[in-house]
């Protein structure tokens, strides 16, 4: 019994050990959050301010902030403050950030200390929006209309025409909108232009945003029974369906396709845009589809060609592929494909391919093609052969102008063809570095050979032919391995690569 009695003790002790290192002896102090608050003012910014008790100094303080925008979310470090309690506070630029009005913000501090203990508190939101004016609002299943100028039948209209674009752009790209879409309607230029920022061109009526499933469009109330104001917001309205059925983290469809299904949905390949296509084509001037993925051309001529150019090619699609192939072609993008993916997996045909089926419909010559050429052949540098003292390359026939110290400027540097001369003093130099490998190399085999004979056993043999029985079984596996044999197994933790 006294020596069940010890060891239920030594268990007892060692438990209370145990117990002692798990309890914690001193709880770290937390950061004691109080109700956060965000301002929004128009032209000036974004302001959370967040009361805070700090229980110590922090090591870091920051702040997280998100945008359902294109821009994401962002960390901000702010500077840090002692203990005790105090007021967090951090201004958004949104004119440096380049943020439209209905752009949502939410956001959450994170106070991080020495011991690398991190609290983090109550997250608030809010929404930047243009408070110059009083707002008036209609609303439909989808479209939120908002204008300041014109009476209830102005936004009655165009949240009529609203929602017929979304209604037709989805049943045709095949996608169910549910989320709300906000149409914003500006009645002077001054002001449509401020809400759009200083990069907008001079020239844009309207302009969707996907990200915040925004549209901003420049209409006087005079104006809202014009045919072109039934058209600009089928045609950005268009822009938004257009992404919810493409849009990937990945690669966007090329501009061409997007703008050209929003003409083709909102006014079709009309007589003006086949005539601007139909005499560029005679003129041969025409730009490539791949010119066209990106931003179209600022000058208003090339700018008017670019938008033709694309709803003459969804024309072509369509007529070639149906409406069908429009869709596969627009949904494929949803996975990430390239264009050349995107484009096989849909039409049968890669983005090239199908462009130039489409110069050929039209009979336009080859477009020309602008930015980095190929350079054209000409002498070598005198550096790369054989040349005089002066810098000129050996050879004749070239008007190259030749530039000190480096190539002509009409042609780029290359390989040496067959034929070309080498100085000698290059063979001399290439020959002895051989030399040198070659004497190292057999140095290694030497001393490998030599460490063979010293390691292998005398090998046994039979009295009748002296040939040898091989050696005996004290022999390491190892040694017998002859590294020069491509047949030969690699040894264990060496990597091989096996050759067809």
């Amino acid at each position: 019994m006294s020596r069940i009695g010890a060891r239920l003790g030594s268990v007892a002790v060692v438990l209370a050990f145990f117990a002692a290192i798990a309890t914690p002896q001193s709880v770290a102090a937390v950061t004691t959050f109080g109700t956060p608050t965000v301002a929004s003012r128009w032209a000036e910014g974004v302001t959370f301010r967040q009361p805070v008790v700090l229980p110590e100094t922090p090591l870091r303080v920051e702040i997280v902030v998100e945008s359902s925008s294109d821009t994401g979310a962002f960390v901000s470090e702010v500077p840090t403050t002692g203990a005790g309690s105090t007021t967090l506070a951090y201004s958004l630029d949104v004119a440096t950030g380049g943020y439209l009005p209905n752009t949502p913000f939410t956001a959450r501090w994170r106070v991080t200390y020495p011991d690398g203990t991190t609290d983090i508190g109550p997250e608030v939101g809010t929404r930047y929006e243009d408070t110059r004016f009083d707002w008036r609002t209609t609303s439909g299943p989808i479209v939120r209309v908002h204008w300041y100028d014109g009476d209830a039948a102005f936004g009655a209209r165009a949240l009529r025409i609203g929602e017929e674009a979304v209604e037709k752009a989805a049943g045709l790209l095949g996608v169910s909108e549910h989320e709300p879409v906000d149409f914003f309607v500006y009645a002077d230029q001054d002001s449509f232009y401020d809400a759009l920022g200083p990069g907008t061109r001079e020239n844009v009526g309207g302009q969707a945003d996907s990200g915040i499933r925004t549209l901003f469009a420049l209409i006087t109330p005079d104006e809202i029974d014009d045919a072109w104001v039934g058209t600009v917001i089928p045609h950005e309205l268009t822009h938004l369906v257009f992404d919810t059925a493409a849009t990937n983290p990945y690669h966007q469809p090329p501009r061409w396709l997007n703008e050209g299904v929003a003409v083709y949905l909102s006014q079709g390949y009309d007589a003006s845009d086949r005539s601007v296509v139909e005499r560029a084509a005679s003129d041969a001037d025409l730009m490539p589809l791949e010119a066209l993925t990106g931003e179209f051309p600022t000058t208003a001529q090339r700018f008017v060609l670019a938008y033709a150019e694309s709803v003459s090619a969804v024309d072509y699609l369509v007529r070639t592929y149906g409406t069908e192939g429009l869709v596969r072609l627009i949904r494929s993008y949803a996975d990430g494909r390239s264009d050349d993916e995107a484009f096989t997996d849909a039409l049968g045909v890669d983005a090239v391919r199908f462009g130039q089926a489409w110069l050929t419909e039209l009979d336009a010559a080859e477009p020309v093609r602008y930015g980095p050429q190929p350079a054209p052949a000409g002498p070598l540098p005198s550096d790369w052969q054989g040349a005089s003292p002066s810098g000129g390359a050996a050879g004749s026939g070239s008007d190259a102008t030749a530039i000190p110290g480096g190539a002509p400027k009409s042609q780029a540097p290359s390989v040496p063809s067959a034929g070309t001369s080498i100085r000698t003093r290059d063979v001399a130099t290439g020959l002895a570095g051989v030399a040198l490998l070659l004497a190292i190399v057999g140095l290694g085999l030497y001393a490998v050979g030599r460490r063979r004979r010293s390691v292998l056993p005398p090998v046994a043999r039979t009295p009748e032919t002296g040939e040898g029985t091989g050696p005996t079984d004290t022999t390491d596996p190892i040694d017998a391995i002859d590294p020069t044999d491509p047949r030969e197994p690699p040894s264990a933790g060496s990597s091989a690569t096996t050759l067809p």
